[in-house]
């Protein structure tokens, strides 16, 4: 499997990531540690994950996903071979993770977060710690299709960009972190923080971790060109559209046991005229000889603006699925048809 570096940094991250955040919910520590085991046979050298994990965040299983990728790296002695990266969230008016109260992105929250995690984890590093979701309030994912006729109301205490990232840098100097990313991001956000860097107040930006799949593009606009020219690499989530990329859901079918079946939060993908825009692509899948996951996972990992593609599952088969996506030939006439479906239907799902 291909190595790719990580931005500016001495990382070379594999070309699928092993995404974490149905481990404690969906799947058992046991299947999660299988996933791990089968992954890094295959090539994988790059893990996410976050405090907020598993989803649906909850209070009694928060953490419980870094719990159990503690403990494989423990069992299997192999800290060394991993690249680790986790999350610290946003501003949250859940209370759970900081034992009572609202969080945000200073100081005392950032390092409570850090030191959980690392706690967790079993680890006294964690190679790239990213800020989940920002401090500003935000569309969901940052980069929305349009915007609404009123401007969001900016809340009185938004925590400085150049605040958060001075805690950043106390993090790198004390050994805790190694490099700095980002999620949920829009391009200001982005260039905001490598100002900020490049001013002297911190770590530059490695990496952004936002959603892109067929039926959500937007990050196509603005920036890819911010981070093309700045070298800050896209860590890509949700590949499969929750699920609504594999077909499962075509025609309204909602089988036992999936995802948006058991907790009824795939709203991002069932928009008006979404269903329409799925189903397009995962008939032109077919019509190519293709499982509808395989060929949604082969256009974001073959992607020449994206670093890594953060895939997740639920078993091993469809982890295999994923971890072919790698090895299928993607040609002028895949793209051909998919930006001739994405001409006519756009970003239904941003």
């Amino acid at each position: 499997m291909q190595k790719r570096r990580l931005g500016r940094t001495d990382l070379f991250v594999s070309q699928i990531c092993l995404g974490t955040m149905t481990w404690g919910q969906q799947n058992t520590e046991a299947e999660g540690h299988a996933q791990m085991d089968y992954a890094f046979e295959r090539g994988v050298n790059f893990l996410d994950t976050a405090e907020l994990y598993p989803i649906p965040p909850k209070a009694e299983t928060q953490g419980r996903t870094e719990t159990y990728i503690g403990n494989w790296m423990k069992a299997r002695g192999n800290r060394d071979r991993v690249i680790l990266a986790s999350k610290v969230v946003g501003r949250t008016a859940n209370e759970w993770f900081r034992g009572g109260r609202p969080s945000k992105l200073v100081r005392a929250d950032i390092l409570d977060a850090i030191d959980k995690s690392l706690a967790r984890l079993q680890t006294d590093c964690i190679d790239l710690y990213q800020i989940h979701f920002p401090d500003r309030p935000i569309e969901w994912g940052a980069n929305p299709s349009r915007v609404g006729n009123a401007r969001a109301e900016r809340v009185a205490d938004e925590t400085p960009i150049a605040e958060t990232l001075g805690v950043f840098d106390e993090l790198v100097k004390a050994g805790k972190i190694r490099h700095l990313g980002l999620s949920n991001e829009s391009s200001w956000g982005v260039m905001r923080f490598i100002a900020e860097a490049e001013r002297g107040v911190g770590p530059r930006v490695a990496s952004i971790q936002n959603a892109y799949n067929l039926v959500n593009r937007t990050f196509e606009v603005n920036l890819t060109e911010v981070c093309d020219r700045e070298e800050v690499s896209l860590l890509a989530y949700s590949p499969l559209a929750q699920g609504y990329l594999t077909g499962k859901y075509d025609h309204g079918a909602r089988p036992e046991g999936a995802r948006s079946t058991l907790f009824n939060r795939g709203q991002r993908y069932e928009k008006p005229y979404a269903a329409e825009a799925l189903l397009a692509y995962n008939e032109l899948a077919r019509s190519f000889g293709m499982e509808p996951a395989l060929f949604a996972n082969a256009f974001v990992s073959h992607r020449w603006f994206v670093t890594s593609n953060i895939i997740g599952a639920t078993s091993l088969p469809q982890l295999e699925m994923a971890l072919d996506s790698t090895e299928v030939t993607w040609t002028e006439e895949m793209q051909t048809a998919v930006d001739d479906i994405h001409q006519r239907v756009g970003n239904p799902c941003p």
